[in-house]
């Protein structure tokens, strides 16, 4: 097929700002469908992004619209993150579809920032648009994204905004842009000492500080987030993310939140990070199958747009829920997330072990906080400088960090078969917090039985001093950490782990900034726990 490019477009907008797209199209008088596809890091590249076949979808007979969101690279306006991307997002579609080359129909798809613009847009219901897939999407700006669990995501933001969004794409030149780049080279040193970079970002990224100082739930945030907007999302959505993405939880939330609405849905998380999608990380690999090129991620958006853009309904219509179970290694599919059927595993803190059955005697532990030493980010779901080799993200293994003192380290027994758990984790614990505050993180692992400890999720919670206060100073808190969302076997002989600590840094800003001294109780009153859903025969 003869394709035509057309570069540079100019889109008016319904303030006057001009934002400037490529377009893809079949070389046909005949008018096609649009797909389109808004970012923030570049149109000038693969035209599908990093997961889809721009061009294949064109050889399908769609034309493609690639457009520079406001403020970027060629097109006009000021860059301010999240808040004109559903106005943008409908103007464009809106634009799009009264094309002669279009037939009045529009789909939205994207990564990340991209798939979040493609929610946000589809909330104001532009004419035309029938169907979108946000993959590895969030649900909302601040918690799942600047935030989770009420502690800052330090390692992905700060490292975000550098590399993404002011080396590239910002229009800085000459001395602006060589300490942007000098800043990225020490990023190391910047994650131990953030306020080094205050100076820099309040000049050229001046909206970093408002992240900073908005806590998630804030107003601020509610301006960009989907998860505001559920019932305003009126066409069918197929959402794609991997256990090890950042914004997995927010993906989930999307589908569910969507999904309860009433329109279609559908959802496949695979084995992968944000940007490890091949499932092959350094000390782990889930096998071919695990590849988005196996499973076909331009052939799911094809098989997604035909069937809503074009009323082709090719093959059944698969079961809604499509999950890649780790520790099996393997696909299954389901009717719904959270997936039915499912019953809650719990396992009582026990000394150093997790017990199931009735709540155990009393104890404790203490946890120390140094904020000159903390516990080192070990794997897990990130978006660190190592992401694209999954050098700092995903199933890394955690005997080294076992190994700290400030670590403490609940394991149950050798499992005599396999434990299927499939859905959110969380962890219930009682702690007495120094007067300083505290992070509370948790690990869940997978114990092999050569003594690896495979990282499956973990999750933190944020306890600010005097904001989660006990009935009297000195007693415990019930703390809840959402651990995140799992779909794993464990397999005989291997046993299940959970680790405690007060930092994961940088994946997490140090919290309090002044060594502290916490205590972690478990029994007697203060039942301290582990809840996992267990899928019934597994």
């Amino acid at each position: 097929m003869r394709i035509v490019v057309e570069h540079d477009l100019e889109i008016p907008l319904r303030d006057g700002t001009l934002l400037r797209a490529d377009l893809y199209r079949p070389d046909t008088a005949d008018p096609v469908p649009v797909l389109v596809r808004r970012t923030p890091y570049g149109k000038s590249g693969s035209p599908g992004g990093a997961s889809v076949d721009g061009l294949r979808l064109v050889r399908a007979g769609y034309a493609l619209l690639v457009q520079d969101v406001r403020g970027r690279f060629g097109s006009g306006g000021a860059f301010e993150p999240y808040w004109n991307e559903a106005a943008d997002g409908a103007d464009t579609v809106a634009w799009a579809v009264r094309q002669p080359w279009c037939d009045g129909t529009a789909g939205m798809f994207g990564r990340s920032y991209e798939g979040m613009a493609a929610l946000l847009a589809a909330a104001e219901r532009p004419p035309g648009l029938r169907a979108i897939a946000p993959h590895v999407a969030g649900s909302g700006f601040d918690e799942g994204w600047t935030r989770q669990g009420g502690a800052f995501q330090l390692g992905f933001v700060l490292y975000w905004v550098l590399y993404d969004l002011l080396l590239e794409g910002a229009g800085l030149e000459g001395a602006e842009w060589q300490e942007v780049a000098r800043a990225i080279d020490r990023i190391d040193d910047l994650y131990r000492d953030p306020d080094a970079a205050w100076d820099l970002l309040d000049r050229l990224a001046p909206y970093y500080r408002q992240w900073r100082e908005h806590p998630g739930g804030h107003p601020y945030w509610r301006r960009a987030a989907p998860r505001e907007s559920y019932a305003a999302i009126d066409v069918p959505v197929l959402h794609l993310t991997g256990w090890y993405d950042i914004f997995v939880t927010g993906t989930l939330e999307n589908y569910r939140g969507i999904r309860e609405c009433g329109k279609a849905s559908q959802l496949v998380v695979g084995p992968w990070s944000h940007c490890v999608t091949d499932g092959i990380f350094p000390q782990r690999r889930y096998g071919l199958a695990a590849d988005e090129r196996s499973i076909d991620v331009t052939g799911l958006h094809l098989e997604h747009f035909d069937r809503h853009l074009r009323g082709r309904a090719g093959a059944a219509v698969p079961e809604p829920v499509r999950l890649f179970l780790t520790g099996a290694d393997a696909w299954h599919t389901f009717p719904d997330w959270p997936v039915p059927g499912s019953r809650d595993l719990v396992l009582h803190l026990d000394g150093r072990r997790l017990t199931a059955g009735a709540p155990p005697a009393a104890g404790a532990d203490l946890l120390r906080h140094d904020p000159a030493d903390p516990v080192p980010t070990t794997g897990g779901a990130t978006a660190q400088p190592g992401q694209y080799t999954g050098g700092d993200c995903g199933p890394l293994d955690q005997r080294e960090v076992e190994r700290r003192a400030d670590v403490l380290c609940f394991t149950g027994e050798e499992l005599a078969e396999p434990l299927t758990v499939v859905g959110d984790t969380v962890l219930t614990v009682y702690v007495t917090p120094d007067a300083a505050g505290a992070d509370v993180a948790g690990k869940l692992v997978d114990v092999y039985p050569d003594g690896r400890a495979e990282l499956l999720c973990d999750g933190v919670r944020r306890l600010e001093p005097g904001a989660d206060t006990a009935s009297a100073p000195g007693e415990p808190v019930e703390v809840t950490v959402a651990l995140g969302a799992v779909g794993h076997v464990f397999r005989a002989g291997h046993r299940i782990r959970l680790e405690v600590a007060a930092s994961n840094t940088p994946r997490f800003d140090v919290h309090p900034r002044v060594p502290a001294r916490h205590t972690v109780h478990h029994g007697g009153d203060h039942p301290s726990r582990l809840l996992l859903p267990r899928l019934s025969g597994g």
